[in-house]
């Protein structure tokens, strides 16, 4: 066990942000130490090779919101959003690859009827849960049905019901065609039937690679690998993860308390003895919607629309006219991507959808559309003046130095642009008129339908007012398409056919600016193993694959 390492690193102080001012006095002791001649004794100094006897462990420090609020209950979230991993401590029926295309965890093969209203999976024999009960197709459909009930975080509402049908065999009964419906099998962890009860998040019992032994909630989870895992054994016997905020994790690596510390592109030009930093490349983007219908007042008194950006040439300005390298280079420090769609590099995305930065195009675009410069330097049109404010949810830094970086680059467009923070309960209300800097990027093409599907009840999408007729029959027949396959033709075609969409061509209600990588400091001769995209969130992907982890053995 890693008892020492472990042990140095509550004793150091480091839980919450008590770290930070740890390390700052043990460097002012160290150096007040030197200057007497006497030396302080360290447990564990930064930089120092782990132990061969520790080499079967891995401590990970991860932001506190990666802390499951209801525990690790996949009914509850756990597994899915920002809790995105593969099978940890529940198995799934499927998992995603490195293409984010779908293989099989528990599934030994699946089949859809021809109308796309019955799955059929086959799951395999020789899973058990840590309690010895051996997991068969009733917990899995026992699962599910409890998802669709009470999923938090899923949408489950195109499942009728799930039946076992013999101990290997599970029929899941839709109530509509969903052709994705194998990217949700890859978040519904299997829970068991027979201990389940409203504790079940505390104290989770699952048959993934590891238990989950310990949770100090607010503090840290401990993973051990499960010994009756029918898969291959983990490399990495234990797991640790402790919660704590950036300083706190960048103060815990400097101390050489942690293994993996998650981190931000404004920590990351910083020296850590002992660690390098390691970039992992994501589908997590930050954009803008830009509502494109007119200003208008509902009967309910809910105010939406923009009469600016209800303008198509105005969204297609800015699309062009925000240079994106310039976002990355400024606010991320070099460490993300430019982002055109809400699914860069997914097997469903439209390359098509790239764009380059275009100042003089841009404005043209907004000559065309009758906002002309005035006498300030400030577009007007009809005596109204070109203007915006991007709002972005308070306290997250990030989002805040984008919006305002981009409304910089519209003055040189001519549109009075600011940015101000705001409270979630305001945001969304706000985003129906004017335009809020989100976060999106999931494993999933849902998420391009609950962008920019119309609502049933409104006619309009849900998180900005956008409506197209051509979109919606795309992505309904998506769902409806007889292959994932087939239904990737068919998200791009939503995205631009050749006539619509929401492309720059098209509609370009939202505009898309970075992917953010995910930073961590990792301690020198630890083998992470290659990842794929992370989705939105800096929480638990970068464990997807912990299990194949491994420590190089050099001698410190």
């Amino acid at each position: 066990m890693t008892g020492k390492r472990i042990q140095a690193f509550f004793l150091a102080g480091v839980l919450a942000g008590s770290l930070l001012l740890t390390a700052c006095t043990e460097a002012e002791e160290n150096n007040a130490a030197n200057e007497s001649g006497t030396e302080k004794v360290q447990t564990e100094s930064a930089g120092e090779s782990v132990p061969e006897s520790e080499q079967d462990t891995v401590i990970v420090a991860m932001s506190p919101e990666a802390e499951p609020e209801s525990g690790f209950d996949p009914v509850y979230g756990w597994g899915a959003g920002e809790h995105v991993h593969e099978p940890l401590i529940q198995s799934t029926l499927t998992v995603t690859d490195e293409n984010l295309e779908i293989g099989y965890d528990l599934a030994t093969e699946m089949e859809c009827s021809e109308d796309g209203l019955t799955w059929t999976v086959k799951i395999r024999t020789d899973a058990y849960f840590s309690d010895g009960e051996k997991l068969t197709a009733q917990d899995v459909a026992f699962t599910y049905n409890q998802l669709r009930d009470s999923s938090s975080v899923n949408d489950f509402t195109m499942l009728e019901s799930a039946e076992a049908v013999d101990e290997s065999t599970v029929v899941f009964h839709m109530n509509r065609p969903y052709s994705i419906w194998p990217y949700t099998m890859a978040v519904a962890g299997i829970v068991p039937e027979h201990a389940y009860d409203e504790t079940y998040g505390q104290h989770p019992i699952g048959s993934g690679r590891y238990l989950l032994t310990q949770w100090d909630q607010g503090q840290q989870v401990i993973l051990d690998a499960n010994p009756d895992y029918y898969g291959e054994a983990p490399e990495m016997e234990r797991v640790v993860i402790v919660f704590m905020e950036e300083d706190a994790a960048l103060a815990a690596a400097m101390a050489g308390q942690v293994d993996v510390a998650y981190t931000a592109a404004s920590y990351a030009e910083q020296e850590v003895p002992g660690y390098s930093l390691f970039s992992c490349e994501t589908v997590d983007n930050r954009g803008f919607n830009l509502p494109a219908v007119e200003r208008q007042t509902l009967e309910d008194g809910t105010v939406i629309g923009n009469d600016f950006t209800a303008n198509v040439n105005v969204r297609r300005a800015i699309n062009i006219g925000i240079d994106r390298q310039e976002l990355i280079d400024h606010v991320l420090n070099g460490h993300g991507t430019p982002a055109y769609s809400v699914c860069d590099k997914m097997p469903w995305y439209y390359e098509g959808s790239q764009v380059e930065y275009n100042l003089e195009e841009a404005q043209a675009l907004l000559d065309e559309a009758g906002w002309k410069i005035g006498e300030d330097g400030i577009r007007e049109k009809n005596g109204v003046k070109a203007s915006l404010e991007i709002a972005y949810p308070a306290g997250d830094s990030v989002r805040q130095a984008i919006a305002a970086d981009c409304a910089n680059q519209l003055k040189e467009l001519g549109i009075d642009a600011t940015s101000r923070g705001v409270g979630w309960d305001e945001a969304y209300t706000l985003a129906l008129s004017e335009p809020l800097m989100w976060g999106w990027g999931a494993h999933t093409p849902m998420e391009l339908y609950n962008i920019y599907h119309t609502n049933a009840d409104t006619g309009l999408a849900e998180y900005s007012p956008y409506a197209s007729e051509t979109v919606d029959e795309y992505m309904d027949q998506a769902l409806e398409a007889d292959s994932l396959e087939e239904s990737y033709e068919l998200w791009k075609k939503a995205q631009w056919d050749g006539e619509s969409g929401i492309t720059q061509e098209g509609d370009i209600p939202w505009i898309w600016l970075v992917n953010i990588d995910h930073l961590y400091f990792v301690r020198d001769g630890l083998e992470i193993a290659p990842q794929k995209l992370h989705p939105h969130g800096h929480g638990w992907s970068i464990v997807n694959n912990v299990d194949q982890w491994s420590w190089n053995n050099q001698e410190g």
